[in-house]
């Protein structure tokens, strides 16, 4: 699965109508319910409020509204465009001016998923996978050269907590952990030891 880079809106322009799509990441349906109420009152002098959002680790809640609009004709197509680009955990609205031309069934779905896709190619994705979070532990000597060591080869630093000892938070894709723990080994001298924390899914 992917998600958003980041929040952001993307406006085109159908035979004089405006449609405005604004996408944000979320992780609870009460967040995407938050932003669609949201949207509505930034722009309460627009006639449709469509939404479309995905949720969950594999996508498993998705929902849509098309807000007046003919049945069929803007969120379901929304909703088609996260999950042919296999969105998740984010919400989009899009949101319409219109221009005094009737689009028709066709029309409208065009541009209600014309929208969100090219929303998304303005914001950019990123791809969700399965992560192993590895506790490093090292001394204060080491862990300036191994924070910079571990982020040059592309490992991702999540957390960095310094004690009696440092200890980073890097999350490792699930199929490189072993080689993570050879690079480990072969680049401190046996000096830095890894932990194996939780699966989780990140963004990388």
């Amino acid at each position: 699965m992917r998600t958003i880079k980041r929040s952001g809106e993307h406006e085109i322009e159908v035979r004089k109508s405006r449609f405005l799509c604004s996408l944000a990441r979320v992780t609870e349906e009460s967040e995407a319910r938050e932003f669609i109420q949201l949207q509505r009152k930034s722009h309460h002098d627009a006639r449709h409020h469509c939404s479309a959002f995905v949720l969950g680790d594999s996508g498993e809640i998705q929902k849509s509204s098309d807000d007046g609009e003919p049945a069929g004709t803007a969120g379901v197509p929304m909703l088609e465009v996260l999950r042919r680009n296999e969105i998740t955990n984010t919400v989009a609205v899009v949101t319409r001016y219109f221009g005094g031309v009737l689009l028709g069934a066709g029309g409208l779905v065009r541009a209600y998923g014309g929208a969100v896709s090219e929303a998304l190619e303005h914001v950019g994705t990123l791809e969700r996978r399965p992560v192993r979070v590895l506790l490093v532990e090292t001394d204060h000597v080491l862990a300036g050269k191994l924070d910079n060591d571990m982020r040059s080869a592309g490992y991702q630093v999540a957390d960095t907590s310094y004690d009696a000892a440092v200890r980073f938070h890097v999350n490792v894709p699930v199929e490189q952990v072993e080689t993570f723990h050879a690079w480990l080994a072969e680049n401190t001298g046996g000096a830095a030891h890894a932990a194996e924390g939780p699966l989780i899914h990140a963004e990388l």
